[in-house]
């Protein structure tokens, strides 16, 4: 029990840490006098990082048979990339947020050890309640972050996340893992191809990366500067954050538990879609911020929907010893979205306004929302197996 407490801790501190600065970080960058495609740029980095890390890191998990390693390496990332942040400069922010590319890449090791704890029949269950954890932790953090900036100035918000990461640091020394077989084989191209080329595991990873791609150009991207825009300050942003995080929290915690069960997990994952497409498409519209508060409340409890289920999935068909190598590849797949998501909504941004980047979110969501509406049909590769991922 006591070993269960600590691991729930650490997760939410991890998160904390990572996205105590995320509501503020695009005004931060602005301030600083970069343009909307270098804004995109650093925001993207993040992604393009664990593109690059994930997977070898999930790989070198599975060979050694630990995960903790990974989690005092997050932790310690997570801290450095705080001060990184503060330094002059273009450079240091970039810096700062590919640093936090390297700490978000550890996310392998830790949903792979909190898998362990359960069956696989119960994968996507445990991955409802870790994305509850996940949701919570930046809900803390992102509430922080408006508060922080407008009492005090950005030093106080990278340092409450350099803070938070630290006292992760020392609980995560205290975390104990089930024993696995240590100094395994090297994973043989043969064996990693058929955990890779798993069907389901290839699908719910390609509308991954598209969730993450309407995740990033939104709430943890372009979203604060569209309420700036609006007259936001810091409390009204804390507020906005909110909107967003706690439907988002709370719909991940019963995604798995209650809505796919009834509808399905591709059903779910559908409506999630199609809703957070028509949703991410409103904020274009916002005359104000009560409106903008709407479109994320609602923008929250689609994304709530699909992002659990998603997670699940991808390791549903894996077995336990090859679990970090299918969540690695997962994740750094995924994380082509938060690189390209941000980017290309930059880009569009700075040629043709803020608005063009939230339409390019609800182009990717309604194709996301057909994609899933295809493969949940009966005889679907993976159509099965994803249908009882909720049950």
């Amino acid at each position: 029990m006591f070993d269960h407490v600590l691991f729930i801790a650490v997760t939410v501190i991890y998160w904390m840490s990572l996205y105590v600065y995320v509501p503020v970080l695009s005004l931060f960058l602005d301030e600083r006098g970069l343009s909307m495609q270098m804004i995109g740029l650093v925001l993207g980095s993040y992604g393009f990082v664990q593109i690059v890390v994930r997977f070898p890191l999930g790989m070198l998990s599975d060979k050694i048979g630990r995960r903790k390693p990974f989690i005092l390496i997050g932790m310690a990332t997570g801290a450095a990339s705080c001060l990184l942040f503060l330094l002059p400069g273009w450079l240091g922010p970039l810096a700062g947020r590919l640093m936090a590319g390297v700490c978000a890449s550890t996310w392998v090791a830790f949903t792979v050890l909190y898998a362990s704890y359960f069956t696989a029949a119960d994968a996507t269950r445990a991955m409802g309640r870790i994305s509850f954890m996940t949701a919570s932790g930046q809900l803390i953090g992102m509430t922080l972050s408006g508060v922080l900036a407008d009492r005090f100035d950005w030093g106080a918000v990278f340092g409450a996340g350099f803070a938070a990461a630290l006292i992760g640091l020392l609980l995560a020394a205290a975390i104990r893992e089930p024993r696995e077989k240590a100094d395994r084989p090297a994973v043989s191209f043969a064996k990693l191809g058929s955990v890779v080329r798993k069907p389901l595991l290839v699908k719910v990873s390609l509308l991954s990366v598209i969730a993450h791609s309407i995740l990033f150009i939104t709430m943890f991207g372009f979203t604060p500067l569209k309420a700036e825009q609006l007259g936001a300050g810091g409390l009204e942003l804390t507020y906005v954050v909110f909107a967003f995080m706690i439907p988002h929290a709370f719909t991940s915690l019963f995604s798995a538990r209650w809505f796919a069960p009834r509808l399905g997990s591709w059903q779910t994952v559908m409506a999630g879609f199609a809703l957070s497409a028509l949703f991410t498409a409103a904020i274009a519209f916002s005359p104000s911020l009560g409106w903008l508060m709407a479109t994320q409340a609602l923008n929250g409890f689609a994304q709530g929907l699909h992002f659990p289920l998603l997670l699940g999935m991808s390791i549903q068909e894996v077995d336990l010893p090859e679990r970090a190598t299918a969540m690695g590849f997962y994740q750094a797949v995924y994380s082509v979205g938060m690189f390209a998501g941000p980017f290309l909504a930059g880009w569009l941004n700075d040629s043709f306004g803020l608005t063009s980047g939230f339409w390019l979110g609800a182009v990717l969501g309604a194709a996301a929302a057909m994609l899933a509406a295809r493969w949940s049909r009966p005889g679907s590769s993976g159509a099965s197996a994803g249908m009882s991922a909720g049950s």
